[in-house]
């Protein structure tokens, strides 16, 4: 472990926090001893509720609140930054800015920045390869630490799911008492009840694909339409994901190419009248998206299609099969909905429609 010989003036430390556990607090308790301000940076913000991303960010600020002495509080700064599943680049950014910005608002109270130059690090440990991250912000020294006793959120949120009543007496040497307490009120929510459904889902999901000789990997296909400003999509039926909004999409068929696939589920779940060699011919750009983790049910490779057409009136949309519901809705709107839609799908329409 690299050992610093000096004080920074901040130290940044990100992660998801999903729940804030003894291993988060060993690295805060940590930093605190090295620098005069922690920057903790609450990742995958506005990400909706799922069993992977449990909490908000503000319910995660208050997990953190609650485990440290008002001493500590008073030297931690919170910001929070988005997923950018298919733009490293874009997140890095992110990180950057809003370094920038905490560490700027900070300053401009007490040192004018022309006259000091903020020492910067930043603090974690090498989990897996998902803590690639730490490696690319050069210009901020590195402070590396051990993970504590192997610690997992991933399994901390297994013992929590996993039955209808949260396994306490396995998770609660592993998160500090506040959390335990906090968590304990929240499986009372209606929020809890629902992702419990979605753990028993996503178990009975993959259980029924434990026999294969292989580990599977799903292909699907999704139609990004664009139309007079707006874009076509669907509110989920069931799990995974209920009542979320994506793109009209699903599994390919054995015998269908992906386009075929892609035009039957676009009519099966938005009875979307246009003729099929009318779509064919709308065809303006297509991408794969195949990020690790994009998908709880497994490994899911989805291949994407965006139709664009001319303005004019819209065409009458009715949700069917997996879709309670199908809308049109405004570029404008879209943007607004990160919260609202369904595992990466706010990215795969913000790669077409040119933001993140």
């Amino acid at each position: 472990m690299k050992s610093a010989v000096h004080t920074f003036d901040y130290l940044v430390f990100i992660g998801r926090f999903q729940p804030f556990h003894k291993g988060h607090e060993s690295v805060v308790q940590h930093a605190l001893k090295l620098c005069r301000t922690l920057v903790i940076l609450i990742g995958s913000a506005e990400r909706p509720r799922s069993i992977k991303d449990p909490w908000t960010v503000q319910e995660r600020i208050n997990m953190i609140e609650r485990s440290l002495s008002y001493h500590d509080k008073e030297k931690l700064l919170f910001g929070n930054v988005h997923d950018t599943l298919y733009n490293d680049e874009a997140w890095a950014r992110s990180v950057q800015e809003e370094v920038k910005r905490l560490t700027h608002t900070a300053h401009a109270d007490t040192i004018p920045l022309s006259k000091h130059s903020a020492t910067i690090g930043i603090i974690g440990h090498e989990k897996d390869s998902s803590s690639y991250y730490l490696s690319m912000f050069p210009q901020w020294e590195r402070i590396d630490t051990p993970n504590h006793d192997g610690l997992s959120a991933t399994a901390i949120r297994h013992l929590y799911f996993k039955d209808t009543q949260p396994a306490y007496h396995h998770i609660q040497s592993h998160i500090p008492s506040p959390i335990e307490e906090w968590m304990q009120t929240f499986a009372h929510t209606p929020e809890w009840q629902q992702l419990q459904r979605e753990y028993a889902f996503i178990e009975t999901y993959k259980k029924s694909w434990e026999a294969a000789p292989y580990a599977p990997v799903f292909v699907t296909t999704d139609a990004i339409i664009v139309h007079s400003g707006h874009v076509l999509m669907i509110r989920r039926r069931a799990e995974p994901g209920k009542g979320l909004w994506a793109w009209p999409g699903g599994f390919v068929g054995q015998d269908e190419t992906l386009l075929d696939a892609c035009i039957r589920e676009l009519r099966e779940e938005t009875r979307l009248k246009i003729p099929a060699p009318v779509l064919k011919g709308s065809i303006k750009n297509q991408r794969v998206f195949d990020h690790p983790t994009r998908s709880m049910r497994g490994r899911t490779i989805t291949h994407a299609f965006l139709f664009e057409f001319p303005t004019g009136e819209l065409p009458v949309v009715k949700g069917g099969d997996d879709a309670d519901k199908a809308r049109w809705i405004s570029l404008a709107d879209f943007f607004t909905m990160r919260s609202q839609l369904f595992e990466d799908h706010f990215d795969i329409g913000a790669f077409f429609l040119g933001s993140n």
